[in-house]
């Protein structure tokens, strides 16, 4: 075999083994749900566990239930409950990140129509990877009226 061919087959075999270790970064999503609304309100909740096996960053939410998704934390300062918008949610490899009434949570605003305890909501949630790559998660979270 020629010395040229067999850099070539050297070469190949390497990008091979390269590309087969890249893998997408798996993301789990567990405990999800949408709590019930009332009639004629127009904004909800939604929490999840989420667990990354890679750093990855939560960017962007989508659901057919509602106008606009965002990322809200909530905390208590001064003795004062304050909520304000993340851009996005930064998660750490292979630790669960908690969306849970008191903390962070997603907000659904303009919502088509009343969440009602027994439905579902479909989410698409968005991640970027350190290397700008989208990984696109769907979930069916269920309503209900009281955190399970």
């Amino acid at each position: 075999m020629s010395s040229k061919l067999l850099g070539l087959l050297i070469m190949l075999c390497a990008t091979l083994l390269v590309s087969c270790h890249q893998e997408t970064p798996a993301i789990s999503i567990t405990d999800q749900w949408v709590r019930a609304s009332a009639e004629g309100q127009e904004v909800g909740a939604a929490y999840m566990t989420i667990t990354s096996k890679s750093e990855t960053s939560l960017v962007k939410i989508d659901s057919s239930i509602a106008e606009i998704v965002e990322i809200h934390q909530m905390s208590i300062e001064n003795g004062v409950m304050k909520m304000r918008m993340a851009q996005e949610l930064d998660l750490k490899a292979n630790t669960p990140s908690h969306l849970a009434p008191g903390g962070y949570h997603l907000m659904l605003f303009d919502l088509k129509k009343p969440l009602k305890a027994g439905d579902e909501v479909q989410f698409s949630l968005h991640f970027k990877d350190k290397l700008n790559k989208e990984t696109v998660v769907t979930v069916n979270s269920p309503v209900k009226t009281e955190q399970p």
